[in-house]
């Protein structure tokens, strides 16, 4: 089977993100939303992503633009680079990525769905009862949750043997990684269609062999913000110094609350606040604090870089 339409279900950080990539490889791309608030919301994140592919690919036709901190493979690789094609390519994946509020017409004939709904196990449920019965016999679907299983899920979805999961690191078009994750109903073939997908939109597929919670990539980073969100609420030190801690000391070009602007504050609350009602003594961490202070920055309308503000100000 060939995948040709794609609709991703939600338009957060992320989603927009996969959208853009693979209308951006040619693909036909709808974005389903569920409200016109949610369109007002999506617009400008995908503006933003239009922009960040543009100004990445002049950084890439520079003289260091070949420096791996610098070229993207999203975009394009090394030895065949063409700025102008790949600004063509935006261009056309701009003007042809399509937002739907209606959910029977976004996936009518869709080859593959990909959803990209908040971390919320109610929410992600309802979504897959209210889909399946729109969805013909040949589409594939797969989830992009951080943390969860499609083994929750797939009973929900109509078509268990066509589901899985296929995560997604943030930004797409610079971290080209595609975690590919099977549930005990997946069968082979649907799984193999999902890998050459994630290679057809210049992802590397990172194959998993077993069900984890957090795949492999969340399994490493939601611990490692976890701690440096415990150090901010235990009064340790302030996000700025956390960062330069960890910048200074390993040499990596973020610290985690910088990961956290990235990724969005409300992403990141919802994490957190899967494991609060984790009995006090048992939890390694203050998730409680942890989900107060979150809450406080989201209240106030810092949400991350997507709002242009967050635990840093990107309006400057």
């Amino acid at each position: 089977m060939a995948i040709k339409k794609v609709v991703v279900a939600g338009g957060g950080v992320l989603g927009s993100q996969i959208a853009f990539q693979a209308a951006y490889c040619g693909f036909d791309v709808t974005i389903w939303l569920r409200s016109k608030g949610s369109i007002t919301r999506t617009q400008p994140k995908i503006d933003a992503i239009k922009k960040d592919y543009l100004d990445t690919i002049a950084r890439m036709d520079t003289p260091e633009g070949k420096d791996p901190h610098v070229f993207a493979m999203g975009i394009a690789d090394v030895d065949t680079f063409n700025a102008d094609d790949c600004r063509k390519k935006v261009e056309a994946a701009y003007k042809n990525l399509k937002l739907e509020l209606d959910m029977a017409a976004a996936v009518k004939d869709a080859d593959l769905i990909i959803e990209s709904m908040s971390e919320n196990k109610d929410a992600k449920k309802d979504f897959y009862k209210a889909i399946a019965p729109l969805l013909e016999e040949k589409t594939i679907m797969v989830t992009n949750s951080s943390t969860m299983l499609p083994s929750q899920f797939a009973k929900y979805t109509g078509r268990p043997n066509k589901y899985l999961a296929l995560h997604f690191a943030n930004e797409i078009w610079k971290n080209n990684t595609a975690e590919i994750m099977s549930q005990k109903y997946t069968d082979k073939a649907s799984y193999d269609v999902v890998v050459k997908f994630a290679s057809d939109i210049r992802m590397v597929p990172l194959q998993l062999h077993k069900e984890k919670s957090g795949y492999i990539l969340n399994s490493m980073l939601v611990p490692f913000l976890f701690s440096a969100l415990d150090l901010w609420v235990e009064g340790v030190s302030d996000p700025q110094t956390i960062d330069k801690t960890w910048v200074l000391g390993t040499g990596a070009p973020k610290g985690p609350f910088q990961i956290i602007d990235v990724v969005g504050l409300k992403t990141a609350y919802e994490i957190v606040s899967m494991y609060t009602k984790i009995p006090s003594f048992l939890a390694p961490y203050h998730f409680k604090d942890m989900a107060k202070a979150l809450d406080e920055y989201i209240k106030a309308g810092k949400l991350g870089v997507s709002a242009g503000i967050g635990f840093y100000n990107y309006k400057k």
